[in-house]
């Protein structure tokens, strides 16, 4: 087992939970930490102190050792990233790291020539090769020649030396990232949530109410007319398969923004044209299509649709959600629902979801 990383530890356990980090550049209380930045730390011990927590210090700056099978990367085999548990620097990728039996998470190479950097280490009366942190110095573990092809290398690391970032995670961040929500009122909003649910890139649309004046309004109280609020949708979009312009171009195709307060016989505020936008990106982007309609003159009467300020999204009663799909057969969905889906579909055929 010495001849693995063993060495005498100050601390004989140093078995802690994996992280749920994210692939962030900081660390509370570490100014230095960083996934990104490659300049070299010089700081004294003193100061690694402050920033590290007590286990991690002992192991990064005294080169202590955690027990052989406590660390929590030691067999883990979850596809990402490795990087310095102290400074932040990429380490090692999950493609060079290979099980062995020492009880250490190992590798058999390293990200790049400078993630990781070795000195001499004679201590406990062996010669062996102490590997460090290309960074900050900090001691990760030793390297040896006994690891499997093509480099014949085991980098045998110290699991709290070591912050892994998964790909999935990374990928889901990305994902939640490209995320974008705009919330529209065209009517019932049965009809316009039907519509959008269609929408190749369109990953949720809610029925609900907005632009009111008191708080959580049931569906009655709206159909009153005395809220102030409108019936909407608020559409969650992938802002790399569709965007806010062709949803705007979809808006205006399948309700009549020219009637004011009403849709077909829906009569009342409630059912009003607007388009509650959130930021100044999304009420810039509403005036330019409004602007470019009139100027085309694509309607005979001047569009009425509102531009109002996002204060508030109260979500509809679950069985008003999904209506149209749940109640196909009712007279609405047939008279009223029907005939927009089936326009929607014929002029944006090519942006339907698949089935």
């Amino acid at each position: 087992m010495l001849q693995a990383c063993g060495q005498t530890t100050k601390k004989q356990n140093y078995i802690t939970k994996p992280s749920s980090m994210e692939n962030s550049n900081s660390k509370p209380g570490n100014p230095y930490y960083s996934n990104t930045d490659t300049t070299k730390i010089n700081i004294t011990d003193a100061e690694w102190k402050k920033v590290l927590p007590e286990d991690l210090y002992e192991v990064s700056r005294h080169a202590d050792t955690e027990r052989p099978f406590t660390g929590k990367y030691w067999n883990t085999d979850e596809k990402g990233t490795y990087y310095c548990a102290a400074c932040g620097n990429l380490l090692f990728r999950s493609g060079a790291k290979f099980a062995s039996s020492c009880g250490w998470p190992s590798f058999f190479e390293q990200e790049n020539k400078n993630s990781v950097v070795y000195k001499e280490d004679i201590s406990f009366g062996m010669k062996r090769t102490e590997a460090l942190c290309g960074r900050c110095n900090g001691h990760l573990g030793h390297l040896f020649d006994d690891g499997p092809a093509p480099t014949g290398k085991r980098y045998c690391m110290n699991s709290i030396a070591l912050d892994f970032v998964s790909d999935k995670s990374i990928s889901e961040n990305k994902s939640k990232n490209n995320l974008e929500t705009i919330t529209l009122a065209g009517g019932c909003y049965w009809c316009v949530e039907a519509v959008y649910e269609q929408l190749t890139g369109v990953k949720s649309v809610v029925s609900g109410f907005a632009g009111g004046k008191i708080a959580n309004p049931s569906y009655e109280e709206v159909c009153s007319g005395n809220t102030g609020h409108a019936e909407v949708v608020q559409i969650t979009y992938d802002k790399t398969v569709t965007s806010l312009d062709e949803i705007f171009k979809i808006f205006f195709t399948v309700h009549n923004p020219t009637t004011l307060n009403r849709q077909g016989g829906d009569v009342g505020t409630q059912y009003r044209s607007a388009i509650f936008y959130k930021d100044e990106a999304q009420k810039l982007a509403a005036k330019t299509i409004i602007q470019d309609l009139e100027k085309a003159k694509v309607y005979d009467s001047p569009i009425v649709t509102t531009l109002e300020p996002l204060t508030q999204f109260y979500k509809a009663k679950d069985s008003h959600q999904n209506y149209y799909q749940n109640n196909k057969n009712q007279p609405y969905c047939q008279m009223v629902i029907q005939p927009k889906i089936e326009k929607f579909e014929k002029l944006f055929k090519d942006r339907l979801k698949k089935k």
